[in-house]
């Protein structure tokens, strides 16, 4: 179906909102700029802002971008055949590949990355999410294969996978203060995934598998 004028109106309000905060968040630092500022150069009143963002940090960090349920989403999307750790390691590749801007490979994003890093709450949240990715993916594969949460395998299964999707963010990011372009850093980082597979061996990607 498409758009309705209400819901354009809506999404480009909030398009406008999440710019005009970026470009004074890396202007002038994230703990600089207040929500109020923001709302001002928006052109909206300060409770239409947060109509659309509930916190300051969801305005670099969506919580539809960055979703607690990414990796179980994956995983519970992943075809039959497929392992959670594969799943997650194909959709990762996918992702460096197609240069995802969720990965930060998009030119200009180096000031971006370093108004997150220098922004203590923002680094708070990108910590805080990692574990609620790893409890959510815990939870599904715990009704999946009727394991207990604290199962050996279950738990050194959801280790691993939080473990590499954690490390192509942390070399991601690496790579972007270094001075390297996507394109650069989408090869480093597929090289990185080939090495990751072949240390984990093959266990790790038998865990798991969905059946037809």
């Amino acid at each position: 179906m498409s758009e309705g004028l209400r819901e354009r109106k809506k999404r480009q309000t909030r398009q406008r909102i999440h710019q005009v905060a970026m470009r004074l968040f890396v202007e002038r630092g994230f703990d600089k700029v207040t929500i109020a500022e923001v709302a001002a150069e928006s052109e909206v009143s300060v409770n239409t802002l947060y109509n659309y963002f509930e916190a300051k940090e969801d305005l670099v960090l969506p919580p539809d971008e960055a979703s607690p349920g990414r990796l179980a989403e994956i995983v519970r999307e992943r075809p039959s055949g497929a392992s959670p750790a594969r799943a997650v390691l194909e959709r990762l590749r996918e992702e460096l590949r197609r240069r995802e801007k969720k990965l930060g490979l998009t030119e200009g994003f180096g000031p971006v990355f370093e108004m997150m890093r220098a922004a203590p709450t923002l680094t708070a949240r990108l910590g805080d999410l990692g574990g609620q990715m790893n409890d959510a993916l815990s939870e599904l594969l715990a009704e999946e294969t009727g394991a207990g949460r604290d199962d050996p395998e279950l738990c050194a299964a959801v280790s691993q996978i939080g473990w590499f999707h954690s490390l192509v963010f942390a070399e991601i990011g690496r790579r972007i203060v270094a001075g390297k372009t996507p394109d650069e850093i989408a090869a480093d980082l597929l090289k990185l995934l080939d090495a990751v597979e072949q240390l984990l061996g093959g266990r790790a990607f038998t865990y798991a598998v969905r059946e037809d």
